[in-house]
């Protein structure tokens, strides 16, 4: 009851100061308007400060007042309250006690087990990665020894002392396509990774990998430029025309095994190094024939004996041609298995005409020669002369003799069998197969000569 006397005995407004909105600029503000008139100039402002100065007293004894009669029991609960933060930091103390000795027993127990296992597994890391170094760089020296003695066995040819094993091109390309699956295969994790800084791989592919693909290469392409059944001079055996045909096909797949695989997609690849092999070998008989023809044609006397040899050259085409079109497409390592399943390109053949953009090799020939051959009787024609003027009188021989050479040209030699309907179109005893070939190729020549 003393108490709330004295509160309400007090002349300080409690309330105006425990109201949440109050300012003290506000309070100032409306002090100052108190206890002046607005108009008075100057403003009396002691009287305010003696009325702030007095309820600032009148708190303070307030305050004195309290804390004397309540003495005790403040001094009773900060005593309850030390002791029960001491009893709490003992507590705590025991607690930190124990968690440190845990913590020791955790690091020795665990963290530096942990740590030496680190160790551990950090150098069985490395040993893992230094035996796959070792299994990879053991595996390509293997395949390059493999690679040494299967092109032993490809011999050599003519005068050579061993004979000639065509069949070693095949086991060539493939070691070196084994070579090149793990040589390419540079990402970290994979098998061919880290190898190029290996001084022994570095010798491996300078010394024995790089000479023996070049020779490899330079070889079937020599069988493909010397592809010849013999059926120029007709007197080649069965097995000569054979041993031909293996040579041929052995440095075709060789060809087709090698070829590089540039960065585009699977479906757009092609045999580069063996389609280069190929057309070399068309343009070169197509260049013997268009010569030779063009001169028999100014000297009409060798024109027989030149139209044998180039309906020879095309009989060549035409069995190469078939061999080609036997010969399924091996599988390639490095390439994506469906896409050796692709109906259009089941066999090399469809990659050559796919290539030269023609649906038959002997019909490439003749197209071909034609066109180049007319500029060279129009040439003969514009010298005129005595080789003209025969050339004009025997067109209808010239003609005659141009028809039956595409029609022998364009039959497969007797030695080459046709299998699977892969014969030239048009019956080989009939010439309607081929009325567009010799409509071309007589039209380039008795069409020139004019009247």
């Amino acid at each position: 009851m003393a108490a709330n006397e004295d509160e309400d005995a007090s002349y300080v407004d409690y309330e105006a100061f425990l109201d949440p909105s109050f300012t003290p600029s506000s309070f100032a503000n409306s002090l100052v308007l108190a206890t002046n008139n607005p108009n008075d100039t100057p403003l009396d402002l002691s009287t305010p400060l003696s009325k702030v100065l007095f309820d600032a007293q009148e708190v303070d004894s307030n305050i004195d007042l309290l804390t004397t009669r309540s003495a005790i029991p403040l001094l009773s609960h900060a005593t309850e309250q030390t002791e029960a933060s001491g009893r709490i930091i003992s507590e705590i103390d025991n607690q930190v006690k124990s968690l440190n000795e845990s913590y020791k027993q955790l690091e020795k127990e665990v963290i530096q087990k942990h740590a030496e296992a680190d160790e551990v597994r950090q150098v069985a890391a490395r040993l893992w990665e230094t035996l796959k170094l070792g299994r990879s760089v053991g595996r390509c020296l293997q395949l390059g020894r493999q690679l040494e003695i299967q092109h032993a066995e490809l011999g050599t040819s003519g005068s050579g002392s061993k004979k000639e094993d065509h069949r070693a091109l095949v086991r060539c390309a493939h070691t070196l396509l084994s070579l090149r699956e793990i040589l390419d295969k540079k990402a970290p994790g994979e098998e061919g990774h880290g190898l190029d800084k290996m001084n022994a791989i570095k010798s491996l592919q300078e010394i024995i990998i790089g000479p023996i693909e070049r020779s490899v290469r330079s070889t079937s392409e020599q069988i493909v430029r010397e592809f010849n059944v013999g059926s120029a001079s007709g007197t080649t055996t069965f097995a000569q025309s054979e041993e031909a045909k293996s040579r041929i096909t052995s440095a075709a797949i060789a060809l087709y095994l090698i070829s590089p695989i540039p960065g585009t997609k699977p479906d757009k690849w092609t045999p580069q190094l063996l389609l280069q092999a190929l057309e070399v070998y068309l343009r070169n008989s197509l260049q013997s024939s268009i010569a030779s023809l063009a001169r028999s044609l100014a000297t009409l006397p060798s024109l027989d004996r030149t139209l044998a040899e180039v309906s020879a050259r095309c009989q060549n085409i035409v069995a190469l041609e078939i061999i080609l079109s036997t010969t399924s497409a091996p599988p390639h390592p490095l390439l994506p298995t469906h896409k050796h399943t692709s109906s259009d390109k089941s066999n090399l053949l469809q990659y050559l005409l796919a290539y030269l953009e023609t649906g038959s090799l002997a019909s490439y020939f003749w197209r071909t020669m034609a066109s180049s051959l007319a500029t060279r009787v129009q040439e003969i024609v514009n010298r005129g002369g005595v080789s003209a003027r025969t050339l004009k009188t025997n067109r209808n021989s010239v003609g005659e003799a141009i028809r039956e050479c595409v029609i022998r040209g364009s039959r497969p030699p007797s030695t080459v069998a046709i299998t699977k309907g892969k014969a030239p179109k048009g019956d080989p005893e009939k010439s309607s197969g081929w009325d567009r070939e010799v409509a071309v190729m007589v039209g380039s020549v008795v069409g020139n000569l004019g009247r």
